[in-house]
């Protein structure tokens, strides 16, 4: 069984910094898209960032309150984890964030495109 556990969330100033984690177990994640998506109260779950086992390409949210050029995915196979460093955050980044996983991924800004999530963790961001 497929398990996905993220940390590092909790109460950051805007201006500051975090990094979340996401460790997997079940299976190796190793050759996985990995995800990070967001969800703030009263919204939808929101894409931030993918990374994809080949070529370790990664992909970012390029939406008007874009993560792109703050926030950054990375993963560390021989552990099994992704993570999200979190810089120059803002308010409006307040959201509980959850890692996401699939075997394969085509369309990974939608959430029905990946097969496992986390519970997710709750990430606030104070002005």
């Amino acid at each position: 069984q497929v398990h996905l556990v993220e940390s590092g969330g909790g109460l950051v100033q805007a201006g500051g910094s975090r990094r979340l984690s996401c460790a997997g177990s079940g299976r190796t994640f190793t050759t996985y898209a990995m995800g990070w998506f967001r969800q703030a109260p009263g919204k939808e779950r929101e894409f931030v960032a993918l990374t994809r086992w080949t070529g370790g390409n990664t992909y970012y949210a390029d939406s008007a309150d874009s993560v792109k050029g703050r926030f950054t995915i990375f993963r560390d196979n021989a552990k099994n984890t992704v993570n999200l460093q979190m810089n120059s955050l803002k308010p409006e980044d307040t959201a509980v964030y959850y890692c996401a996983a699939a075997e394969t991924v085509s369309r990974g800004r939608e959430v029905d495109a990946w097969n496992y999530w986390g519970q997710g963790t709750q990430v606030t961001v104070s002005s």
